[in-house]
């Protein structure tokens, strides 16, 4: 069965950091490039991270550039992503989701071509 767990999720307060990790199981994660996404209470869904199959191509959304890291251990089926400096606006569920090799037109496709989405982790930065 192929499936994408998240977790690392949590409380933090506001300049604090957290370490998601996305874990897979089911397939082999060599072959897919995997992307973050979030979603905030009443606002649509959008893309954070991507990094390729091969880790030659990382993406960052601009408001995240400089705060987040995205990587992966294939070894482990997990791809991370280390968020410091946290802001308020930081706040939403984040899900991962895989895509065939490389990561697209993230911001364009907003996920559309992504698939085995997880179930979320919520991310709260609140003092």
């Amino acid at each position: 069965q192929v499936q994408l767990v998240e977790s690392g999720g949590g409380l933090v307060q506001p300049g604090g950091s957290l370490r998601l990790s996305c874990t897979a199981s089911g397939f082999i994660l060599d072959y897919y490039a995997i992307a973050w996404f979030r979603q905030a209470p009443g606002k649509e869904r959008e893309g954070v991270s991507c990094i390729s199959h091969n880790e030659r191509r990382v993406y960052h959304r601009n408001s995240v550039k400089g705060r987040f890291t995205i990587s992966r251990d294939n070894a482990k089926s997990t791809v991370y992503l280390q968020m410091n400096s946290l802001k308020p606006e930081d706040t939403a569920v984040y899900y991962c989701a895989r895509r065939s090799l490389e990561c697209g037109n993230i911001w364009s496709t907003n996920g559309t071509d992504f698939g085995s989405w997880g179930q979320g982790t919520q991310v709260t930065v609140s003092s």
